[in-house]
């Protein structure tokens, strides 16, 4: 079952969702959970049962590598700490939630799901690409903060994914974050996040997965190696991302989605 072909593709997978990370903090899993998915049918596993490990795994290489950007951002700006950490306790909540009913529902259901708001981030970037910093719509306090935590939260868990790529559109748009500060807080959040919908995972997927090397729907074997690439390449990555204009960021930011968005919607193939 593993081949060759299989291990080059998790190292690949590895040094581009790594380095995507720290570039645009959004932890990877927009990349990590689609491709290790397309990689696992590729190999003949299930589609239902390569969503969940895709899901599941992601979440726990999101851990390291998007604490690695954190650290690196955390030292170019000391103002994205607290909010970070603030929204991630609420996230945490979230996520753990967000994988329970994951794993109840079928999997090209989740496919469309995470296709669809790919989507609408992408289209809602081009709209604002000439902006670079938006007036706050709504105040920054515990009540805000409790409800983007916990909705973020929810949709990483749900679709295997940081929440980066939701909750830097949100800062962005509605609460008058810059590109580069909501990158850093999301950095923040994301590690901490992903604890929850990793450990649901592991839960819902225990006795039930019949994938070699794993623990519930989290493989160690992807783990492992997407892990030891993605990490150096996250810090890499911050450190760049400091380094390039944000209007750039931006743009890069949202061809990404845009591919993925299309990718998981089928219309690409």
């Amino acid at each position: 079952m593993f081949t060759i072909e299989y291990f080059v593709g998790l190292i690949l997978i590895g040094i581009f969702a790594g380095f995507a990370s720290g570039l645009l903090g959004v932890g990877g899993g927009f990349l990590i959970t689609p491709l290790q998915f397309f990689l696992l049918k590729y190999i003949g596993v299930a589609p239902d049962l390569a969503i969940l490990i895709s899901f599941g795994t992601s979440l726990a290489i999101i851990i390291p590598t998007s604490l690695s950007g954190a650290y690196r951002h955390t030292k170019s700006m000391d103002n994205i700490l607290k909010p970070g950490i603030r929204l991630g306790i609420f996230g945490v909540i979230g996520g753990f939630v967000g994988g329970f009913v994951a794993s109840a529902l079928p999997s090209r259901t989740l496919e469309i799901i995470f296709g669809l708001l790919l989507l609408f981030i992408a289209f809602n970037n081009i709209v604002n690409i000439n902006k670079e910093r938006e007036k706050a719509r709504i105040p920054f306090n515990w009540t805000s903060i409790g409800l983007i935590g916990l909705l973020v939260g929810f949709s990483s868990g749900l679709l295997g994914v940081g929440g980066g790529i939701f909750l830097i559109a949100i800062l962005t748009a509605l609460l008058g974050f810059s590109m580069i500060e909501a990158i850093g807080t999301s950095s923040i959040f994301i590690s901490l996040t992903a604890i929850g919908g990793f450990l649901s995972y592991m839960i819902t997927g225990w006795g039930v997965s019949t994938f070699p090397y794993s623990i519930g729907y989290v493989n160690i074997i992807n783990l492992v190696l997407i892990a030891c690439f993605s990490v150096p390449m996250a810090s890499f990555g911050a450190k760049m991302a400091h380094r390039v204009p944000q209007k750039k960021l931006k743009i890069i930011f949202s061809i990404v989605i845009l591919y993925m968005a299309l990718k998981m919607l089928g219309v690409l193939p």
